[in-house]
């Protein structure tokens, strides 16, 4: 286990600190030496890290990997898969490599989306002006136009976007099981019109603003000394400030705010104002939905069935405590799994509701009719 300087000595100084300011007057002495101390340390060097720069690529190509004929992510020299402990003992900047080929991903499953799916990207709020914050959905040529089938797909929380179910999937597995595109290509190919929601994408980022704010003893009638006193217990204060944020941050990234889109800073605004702008004004006689984790809260009010991760075989009913969506197995404990594992499951569902609906011989599961058989038990 490695300790850096930095732990090894802040952590005794500001004990001291502490305990010198709960003592009377008499420990104003030993509360000046050790603030004299303080200002003789040198700052850089006690906080130099050996974390290289957060400074990574911004393609995939850069980062050395590639995905295979099997939609695998792949290194192009050796082969392997991806490696997240690239640097021993470095598991922030681990994490924001991570991040970054993270970032990546999101980049290219949108263009395999546009391309391999033949989707087209929608930006949204349809009526934005040019310079407000905008996200976007995606949706197949006749998602609006087609009289008889609309699916619907919803991932869940976290930094999954539209088309990625997980993005652990996408990375350590392939892009069958990580992404929503195997879905999307069935269902075109069985005459669904699609629509796919991005309901994690609820603000942009941009650098906050510097504040440079004029000292208010430049325009003082105060003494010059006592200017000069006020400035320098100014510049200690941001001394130790800067001294406390270098511990905590070491490459000093930007701050950053946040501005969110209107009508869609929360994933359940989002499916409200694309239920409101898109699926409510389709022609389709049945609308479909693939909502994976938190997705499906939204929609638990329709037509349902709940494949929930389970050791259990594939659609072996699961016992629920609450009466939600009746839960059947996926097939697997892994939750992110969830969605692949029953793939097939999911569209005989949606066709054997289809034609329950139209030959009327039985009723399809839902949450109403669970109910009722649960309160009259």
């Amino acid at each position: 286990m490695s300790i850096s300087l930095s732990s090894l000595i802040l952590l005794p100084i500001w004990i001291s600190m502490a305990q010198i300011q709960q003592g009377g007057p008499d420990e104003k002495e030993k509360t000046t030496a050790l603030k004299d101390l303080l200002s003789r340390i040198d700052l850089d060097e006690l906080m130099k890290k050996d974390e290289p720069p957060l400074d990574f690529p911004d393609t995939l190509e850069g980062f050395e990997y590639a995905f295979n004929e099997k939609g695998q992510l792949r290194h192009i020299k050796t082969g392997e898969p991806f490696v997240f402990n690239y640097q021993e003992d470095l598991h922030r900047w681990n994490q924001k490599r991570y991040e970054a080929l993270g970032e990546i991903i999101t980049k290219y499953v949108y263009e395999l989306l546009e391309k391999d799916c033949n989707l087209k990207k929608i930006s949204i709020p349809v009526d934005a002006t040019e310079s407000e914050p905008k996200s976007f959905i995606f949706m197949s040529e006749d998602a609006l136009t087609n009289p008889q089938k609309l699916m619907v797909l919803i991932h869940g929380s976290g930094v999954v976007r539209a088309g990625q179910w997980a993005r652990r999937l996408i990375i350590n597995e392939d892009l069958d099981s990580g992404t929503q595109i195997p879905f999307i290509k069935r269902a075109m190919d069985e005459g669904y019109g699609v629509i796919v929601l991005n309901p994690n994408e609820n603000y942009i980022e941009v650098e906050k603003p510097k504040i440079h704010v004029q000292s208010s003893s430049d325009s003082s009638d105060e003494p010059a000394e006592k200017r000069e006193r006020k400035d320098k217990v100014s510049k200690e204060t941001k001394k130790r400030r800067d001294f406390y944020e270098k511990y905590r941050n070491p490459q000093r990234e930007k701050e950053m705010m946040q501005l969110y889109i209107r009508e869609n800073g929360s994933p359940e605004e989002h499916a409200i104002y694309v239920w409101d702008h898109f699926i409510a004004q389709s022609a389709a006689e049945n609308v479909f939905f693939v909502a994976h984790s938190y997705g499906g809260l939204a929609f638990v009010e329709l037509n349902c069935c709940n494949w929930v991760s389970s050791s259990e075989p594939l659609d072996t009913s699961v016992e629920s405590m609450l009466p939600d969506c009746p839960r059947v197995s996926a097939g697997t404990d892994r939750h992110e799994l969830t969605s692949w594992k029953s793939f097939p499951s999911i569209f005989k569902f949606f066709t054997e509701a289809s034609e329950a609906k139209t030959s009327s011989l039985k009723p399809a599961l839902t949450r109403r009719s669970h109910r009722i058989k649960h309160e009259e038990l």
